[in-house]
C-alpha cells in the first residue's frame, strides 16, 4: 500500500475538528455542521468540504465508497479522543472517502435537550450533502455511516430521509435519553439502511436498551463494562466509561486485534448459563463476529429480521475472550452448590483465568453439569489446569467436591477435549493437574 505524507495539503492548511471548552457548553452553541474529508492521500490532515461544490476537492473520489463518522453529545465541548484512531484504522483497512461530521457547535451544550433538537437539523444537512453526492454519480449502497450515541440516531434520520437506500449504518451505543419509548420515526430503526448493526454497552444509563438493528450486540450484557468505575466517586469516568467503551470495542475490530464471536440468545443470563452456544442457525458461516466485518453475515441475518446477540470482553484492549465448555460430573451422594474458578497454564508461563460465578451452580451425583467458561487469554497449548470450588459461605462446614470427570472443550477451535478423572476439590483450595485427551465415554 502506498501512503501519502498524511499532511499533503499543508500548503492550504489542515482543517481540524472544532475544539471548544466548558464555557462554550455553558453558554450554549448554535449548530454548525462541518465535513472533514480524509483519504489515503491525507490520512491525518482534514480537508474542509464544501456542502455544494464537490469538485472543489480533487481528493474526493465518488467512485470510492464513503464512510461518515458521526460523534454524539459533547457536554464539555472537547473533541472525541478516538477520532484520529478510527480515521487512521478505517483508511488502513479500506480505500474510502472518510468524512468526519463535526457538529460540535450544536452538540456542545450543557442542555442535553438542545443537542437532541440539533440531531434532526444535522441529519437534514447531511441528507442534502449526500443527495448532492448522488447527483454526481455516487452510489447510496456504498455509503457507510458510523454513528456514536446521538450520532447513531442522526445516521438513522439521514437513512430515513433517503428511504433506507444507504448501504450500512453502524450504531455504537445509541443514545437512550429522549429516544427510549419513541416511535421509530424519531429514532434509529432497521428500515433506515440496507443493513443496520448496533452495539449496546450502557443501556441502563446513557444508551438504548431495546434492539434497533438487523443485528444487535450486547457486550457483557449491554450495561456495565469490565474495568469501568462502579461508583460516582470516580468522577466523570463513572458517567462515560461504559458508554464510550462501545467505540473502543469497535476499534479493536477495525484494527483486527481480535475476533469477538457473538451468540444469538434471548437474555444475558441464558448466554452465561451456556444455553446459547449453538451456531448451526447460521449454517457454514457460523455465529456472527461483532464489528467492522459483520457484513460477511449480512445475507443470512437479513433473513431473520432482528437478531439479538451477546458476547463478553476483557477490561482493556485486546478485549476478546476465549470460550470453553466445561463439563463436571461428581459422585458425592448429596447435591452440592457453589462456584468454580478455572485456570489454564501454558508452556511459556502464560495463564488464563475464568471465574464462573454469575450464579451458584448445582452439582448432582452422576449428572453432567455444563459450565460456560470465558478466559481472558487464549492458551494455545494447555499444559496444566487448575480448578477451585467454593460455596461463598464462610460460616458453614467446608465441603469437598468429589469429581468423577472434568472435561474442557474449546468453543472456537476443533481441538480434542481435555479431561481429568477422579479428583477431589476441597472447598477454596486450588488443585492443579495435567489434563489428558478425553476418553470416548459418557456418564
Amino acid at each position: 500500500m502506498t501512503w501519502g505524507k498524511g499532511c499533503g495539503y499543508l500548503a492550504q492548511g489542515c482543517d481540524e475538528f472544532t475544539d471548544l471548552d466548558l464555557s462554550h457548553a455553558i453558554i450554549g452553541t448554535t449548530l454548525k455542521v462541518r465535513l472533514l474529508l480524509y483519504t489515503r492521500d491525507n490520512v491525518t490532515c482534514g480537508a474542509l468540504m464544501s456542502h455544494t461544490n464537490l469538485h472543489a476537492h480533487p481528493q474526493f473520489n465518488l467512485s470510492r465508497p464513503t464512510t461518515f463518522i458521526i460523534h454524539g453529545y459533547r457536554p464539555t465541548g472537547s473533541p472525541p479522543n478516538w477520532l484520529q484512531s478510527i480515521t487512521e484504522m478505517v483508511l488502513f483497512r479500506e480505500d474510502v472517502n472518510l468524512i468526519v461530521v463535526d457538529w460540535n457547535r450544536g452538540a456542545a451544550n450543557v442542555n442535553y435537550f438542545k443537542a437532541v433538537e440539533n440531531t434532526h437539523k444535522t441529519a437534514d444537512n447531511l441528507t442534502a450533502f449526500i443527495q448532492k453526492m448522488q447527483e454526481h454519480g455516487a452510489s447510496l449502497s456504498s455509503i457507510h455511516m458510523i454513528g456514536v450515541s446521538l450520532g447513531a440516531h442522526i445516521s438513522g434520520f439521514v437513512g430515513a430521509n433517503l428511504n433506507g437506500s444507504i448501504g450500512r449504518i453502524t450504531a455504537l451505543d445509541p443514545a437512550g435519553p429522549q429516544f427510549t419509548g419513541t416511535s421509530k420515526e424519531n429514532r434509529l430503526d432497521p428500515t433506515d439502511a440496507q443493513f443496520v448493526d448496533v452495539l449496546h454497552t450502557d443501556m441502563d444509563t446513557l444508551g438504548f436498551r431495546e434492539p434497533l438493528g438487523h443485528i444487535d450486540f450486547y457486550a457483557n450484557g449491554g450495561a456495565d463494562q469490565p474495568g469501568c468505575p462502579n461508583t460516582i466517586l470516580s468522577g466523570g469516568a463513572y458517567f462515560k466509561c461504559d458508554h464510550q467503551r462501545s467505540v473502543f470495542l469497535y476499534l479493536d475490530t477495525v484494527n483486527q486485534t481480535c475476533a469477538k464471536k457473538a451468540f444469538p440468545c434471548s437474555s444475558y443470563k441464558e448466554f452465561l448459563d451456556g444455553n446459547c452456544l449453538n451456531c448451526d442457525l447460521f449454517g457454514s458461516v457460523g455465529c456472527p463476529v461483532f464489528g467492522y466485518d459483520i457484513t460477511k453475515w449480512r445475507e443470512v441475518l437479513l433473513k431473520f429480521g432482528q437478531t439479538k446477540t451477546f458476547f463478553t470482553t476483557n477490561s482493556v484492549s485486546p478485549f476478546c475472550m476465549t470460550g470453553y465448555m466445561v463439563d463436571v460430573v461428581i459422585w458425592n451422594e448429596d447435591v452440592r452448590w457453589g462456584y468454580i474458578t478455572v485456570k489454564l497454564h501454558g508452556d511459556d508461563g502464560q495463564e488464563a483465568v475464568a471465574n464462573i460465578d454469575h450464579k451458584a451452580l448445582k452439582f448432582k451425583r452422576f449428572t453432567e453439569t455444563k459450565l460456560f467458561a470465558q478466559f481472558d487469554k487464549d492458551i494455545q497449548l494447555v499444559k496444566k489446569v487448575s480448578f477451585k470450588f467454593s460455596t461463598g459461605n464462610a460460616l458453614k462446614p467446608r465441603y469437598k467436591l468429589r469429581v468423577l470427570r472434568l472435561r474442557l472443550t474449546h468453543l472456537e477451535e476443533k481441538k480434542r477435549p481435555l479431561c481429568r478423572y477422579d479428583v477431589i476439590l476441597e472447598e477454596s483450595k486450588e488443585v492443579t493437574f495435567r489434563p489428558i485427551p478425553c476418553e470416548e465415554s459418557n456418564f
